[in-house]
């Protein structure tokens, strides 16, 4: 079965000469020129992709808000392909998120290479020990001392965020921005889920093991 590729580049050029040589290692590839209809296409429709390769010189968003924006809420790979080849914009790029930085020009058996080790490594186990629990983001499951907890859908996502922001005070605003849930969803919402994961993992909120509250901005991760 192939792969599919977002291909988020302006240069037309480039465009075709990536998206043919790709096509050579089936590879289905979906090209876009602007970046705000890609983000429309992999977030809001959500459009199935198994990686993406994104320019930074883009036109009305720079590639890595748009790196940003799909790590926020997606855990898809995304290798950068860019002239901007100077150490801070790799570094930056790696401090996001982003699995692999290909600087232009370079051969496209390069950048095939490149894809099919990044797809390598994320199709390895998932699964992650965070402090009592075992968790597989790509599994939705979440153990803890062996035994699974039933978390909704919801509740699975502010965990992980939570986990994946262990030891700092993240706000309702950040879970919400970082999950599913409607932008309108009410602070009594978070709380309310929050109960519900304490609940599901022992926790107490007034002798907290692992969700701890920090009034007046939200919640913290400490386990």
């Amino acid at each position: 079965m192939s792969k599919k590729v977002l291909l988020i580049e302006d240069d037309l050029q480039m465009q075709t000469l990536i998206s043919n040589y790709l096509k050579n290692y089936d590879f289905e590839t979906v090209v876009y020129t602007n970046p705000k209809d890609a983000i429309e296409s992999i977030l809001v429709q959500k459009e199935p992709f198994d990686i993406v390769i994104l320019d930074l010189m883009l036109p009305e968003m720079d590639g890595f808000d748009v790196a940003k924006a799909i790590k926020e809420k997606l855990d898809i790979p995304i290798i950068i392909s860019s002239a901007r080849g100077d150490i801070g914009n790799k570094i930056y790029g790696y401090e996001l998120g982003v699995d692999d930085y290909l600087e232009k020009p370079y051969e496209p058996r390069e950048l095939v290479l490149r894809i099919e080790a990044v797809l390598s490594r994320y199709n390895k186990s998932s699964s992650l020990k965070i402090s009592d629990f075992v968790v597989d983001e790509k599994a939705y499951s979440v153990s803890m001392d062996g035994y699974p907890i039933e978390f909704t859908k919801i509740e699975f996502e502010i965990f992980i965020f939570l986990i994946k922001n262990r030891g700092k005070n993240v706000s309702r605003e950040q879970i919400i921005n970082a999950t599913t849930l409607e932008y309108d969803t009410k602070a009594r919402t978070i709380d309310t889920h929050i109960s519900n994961i304490r609940h599901k993992i022992g926790d107490d909120a007034k002798e907290a093991q692992y969700i701890k509250s920090v009034w007046g901005i939200g919640y913290k991760f400490i386990g």
